[in-house]
């Protein structure tokens, strides 16, 4: 068979797999079909079908098809992640600054502390330690991946529980937003090479002066135009970043942070989100799944994913139950709050794959980090759909 004709086997097992099992299985409730395809492509990776299968997994995963998905894999998430970005609106959280602040920072950093204490328990055996990583970074990085929200599965997930516009909804979008700018933050931290400081301040001079460029330009043509200049931009501050060493994701966060939401009709930005999740991202999530590995055993991978987890819904449920004594919510207000904000899946996925790339982490870190993402998001539904139902007076409090 020609690559093309591999290549088009290894799209149909992509598409076709998760779907299926979504839509058989009824997982809807419990696992959306964004969940099934990220379990899909841990089950194609060399853990599971490479281990049951190697010479029929050798075959379709050769290293021309798995070059010609991760070059789609890598596009799909920087549109991902610059679409975050633009969605970002921080002039509500200005707006309630001081609950928006309490709430977001007690949701970032108790969890963040939970999982650096589970780094912490990690780091005293082998194998979970990356060959670049310092401890401080793999610290920070494992604690920071416990803390992540997924701001646009948490969008999927209130849409279908009903509380997306309401109140509650809104609160919740402004927590979750003023996390995703620290989670950037802390990753540019981590990324720091002090061996090419003085090119990632130039990016950073020259990424100012752009982004200041940039937005005049947006402000004065037609909405038709600012859609292909962005992704023009976008590619331009993608390919910047990474030739700073910051890695290319965060100049696409940056790309879409510095321009504004209103520069775009809504509907067809939440369309446009929608076709790459639909179209696009089911072949980062096979990417990542080939990135799986169980080098230092799989009870030791699965032992470290229950670990990472009980730290991860933890250290947000204990988090949001704080900031909701100090802001004097309602009984059962923080029990929602925080089960909604502990959902993790993509963002979170994206931040292990920078630090896997970096090697700051291993495979197998990556793969616990993984697990721990897929039964974070699926505890979302069956969490919260019951607390709504008895606490509906909730869902119109606007903080």
């Amino acid at each position: 068979m020609t690559t093309t004709e591999i290549f088009l086997i290894a799209m149909l097992l992509i598409f076709s797999v998760p779907y299926l099992a979504w839509r058989l299985g009824r997982t809807d409730y419990w696992a959306p079909l964004v969940v099934v395809q990220i379990v899909g492509g841990i089950l194609l990776g060399p853990g599971v079908l490479g281990a049951a299968f190697p010479d029929y997994y050798a075959f379709v995963f050769n290293p021309q098809v798995i070059a010609a998905l991760n070059g789609i894999a890598w596009w799909a998430v920087m549109l991902f992640v610059w679409i975050a970005g633009i969605e970002l609106d921080l002039s509500q959280a200005w707006a309630k600054r001081r609950e928006t602040g309490v709430t977001a920072g007690l949701a970032l950093v108790t969890p963040l502390a939970f999982g650096g204490v589970a780094a912490l328990v990690m780091l005293r055996f082998p194998g979970w330690a990356g060959a670049q990583g310092a401890p401080w970074q793999v610290v920070l990085g494992i604690g920071m991946a416990c803390a992540v929200t997924a701001l646009p599965i948490l969008v999927l997930l209130m849409e279908k529980l009903d509380v997306l516009r309401a109140p509650v909804g809104q609160r919740i979008l402004r927590y979750a937003s003023l996390d995703d700018i620290a989670i950037w933050g802390v990753l540019a931290i981590i990324l720091l090479d002090w061996a090419r400081v003085g090119r990632q301040a130039g990016f950073l001079c020259g990424f100012a002066a752009a982004a200041l460029l940039m937005r005049r330009v947006m402000a004065r043509i037609d909405e038709r135009d600012r859609w292909y200049v962005s992704l023009i931009w976008l590619a331009g501050c993608g390919f910047a970043a990474d030739w700073a060493g910051i890695h290319f994701m965060v100049g696409a966060f940056l790309a879409g942070a510095v321009l504004d939401a209103k520069w775009f009709d809504q509907a067809r930005m939440d369309l446009f989100r929608n076709h790459v999740l639909l179209a696009m991202m089911p072949v980062f999530f096979l990417s990542t799944g080939l990135r799986t590995r169980w080098d230092v055993g799989g009870t030791a991978v699965f032992a470290a994913a229950a670990l990472l987890l009980v730290a991860s819904v933890a250290g947000k449920l204990a988090g949001v139950h704080l900031a909701g004594r100090i802001l004097g919510w309602a009984r059962g207000e923080a029990g929602i709050i925080g089960w909604l904000l502990q959902t993790k899946a993509l963002i979170m996925i994206i931040f292990a794959n920078i630090l896997l790339d970096r090697q700051i982490i291993t495979n197998a870190t990556f793969t616990a980090l993984l697990l721990m993402a897929v039964g974070s998001t699926m505890l979302t539904v069956p969490m919260v759909a019951p607390r709504l139902k008895r606490l509906a007076a909730v869902v119109g409090r606007g903080g």
